[in-house]
């Protein structure tokens, strides 16, 4: 209702296309991001969500451009590399999505979602070891969320200790919501 009262609103646009991307609404999200970034060409933010929100609908060549433009060599930005990593990614090219992922952390040292994505990069290479030293390393930053840990008992599970990915996975979730990996 928000955005239909103040459509040019950039943060109202922003956090609608967020939930409605969050709620699987991908393209519904990009509809309104295209709207935002007509409204905000030079936003930073705002071209990170609109490729954000493209990638989500599945157009990531349009996506990695979009966070390029947002790139600026004489302010980079980690979050900007990691979503540039993220689309790398999809497209197959782990080798720069990589190498995205190690630029973010020269930037910001350490960051936990940064780390879960090259740990991510390298579980899609079927690198678990690798995978696991990455997301062990994330896991244990602080600001570290669910979907880090997540993505360390998927990963230990997936080396077939199932134990151990209960375990981790039992300090996410309450008892009705864990899978049962064995």
């Amino acid at each position: 209702q928000a955005y239909a009262k103040n459509p040019k609103d950039r943060n109202i646009g922003l956090n609608y296309a967020n939930v409605l991307r969050m709620n699987g609404r991908n393209d519904q999200s990009l509809a309104v991001m295209q709207q935002v970034a007509i409204n905000f060409p030079n936003d930073r933010e705002v071209l990170a969500a609109y490729g954000k929100a493209q990638a989500a609908a599945g157009q990531l060549e349009q996506a990695l451009n979009t966070i390029l433009r947002a790139q600026t060599p004489d302010r980079p930005d980690w979050r900007l590399k990691s979503a540039e990593g993220a689309i790398l990614d999809q497209l197959g090219r782990s080798g720069e999505a990589r190498q995205r992922y190690r630029e973010a952390l020269d930037i910001n040292q350490n960051e936990p979602s940064v780390l879960s994505n090259l740990g991510m990069s390298y579980l899609l290479g079927r690198d678990l070891k690798t995978a696991e030293t990455y997301l062990r390393s994330a896991v244990s930053q602080p600001g570290a969320d669910s979907s880090v840990r997540q993505n360390l008992a998927l990963t230990v599970g997936l080396q077939g200790r199932f134990q151990e990915a209960e375990t981790i996975a039992r300090q996410e979730l309450t008892a009705e919501r864990i899978v049962d990996f064995a």
